[in-house]
């Protein structure tokens, strides 16, 4: 699965890759979590694309109490078309998740080692997502996204048998591209990134805290001291 994440680059930066979209400014994130909010990128109501802050951890708008609801982080790749809570969301809201790299961990209580891994070629790249809108009982809506998660590439098998879908830029269009109301055009995305593509790296235990923020959150660590 994909719990953590950061994006640390420049709005600038953030335009360069997706285009010219207006992005308001936001400061380097290290350690983003579950049920903060979260740039996407996804097509506008308008035509275009637009980056939107919404919540991460999905609500299926069929929701009654949220709740009672285990928070939705992670799609499985392979199952999210059938799924009730995932399905309207493959055919119809589809996003891109900016990111300069994501976390996952080795060891056990009380010795966990985090890992940055990134995209070897690419300082700013996007993992695969599904937005969805809640309507409160007061009619105020709440946006949330969930992350498309697929079998780990040989790159990362060693530190967790899952990864986030990539979608690589030549089809960044096409995945945002809901108006068919179909999954079926998209499916042969959902595949992890060739073997070759990522890099790993053992950094800072303290991020093991949700809370703790800032660079040296990035600084690289000896795994077998931890």
């Amino acid at each position: 699965m994909c719990s953590r994440y950061s994006l640390i680059c420049s709005p600038e930066a953030l335009c360069r890759e997706f285009g010219s979209y207006q992005v308001d400014d936001f400061p380097p994130r290290y350690n983003i979590a579950p049920s903060q909010p979260v740039l996407i990128l996804r097509a506008s109501a308008r035509g275009g694309r637009e980056f939107q802050l919404v919540r991460w951890g999905l609500i299926p708008s069929w929701t009654k109490d949220p709740g009672q609801l285990r928070m939705l982080v992670n799609a499985r790749a392979e199952t999210a078309a059938e799924k009730p809570s995932f399905r309207g969301s493959m055919r119809h809201r589809r996003c891109l998740i900016p990111t300069t790299g994501y976390y996952e961990w080795t060891g056990g209580r009380g010795s966990r080692q985090p890992h940055l891994i990134r995209v070897g070629d690419r300082p700013v790249f996007a993992m695969a997502g599904l937005w969805e809108a809640w309507l409160r009982a007061d009619g105020s809506e709440i946006e949330t996204m969930a992350i498309l998660t697929t079998a780990a590439n040989a790159d990362v098998a060693s530190i967790h048998e899952r990864m986030p879908v990539m979608i690589t830029p030549e089809h960044y269009d096409r995945w945002l591209d809901c108006s068919a109301g179909s999954e079926k055009e998209v499916l042969d995305l959902l595949g992890p990134l060739p073997r070759g593509r990522m890099t790993v790296m053992a950094i800072n235990p303290k991020l093991n805290d949700p809370r703790a923020e800032g660079a040296d959150l990035h600084q690289p660590s000896n795994p077998t001291l931890f």
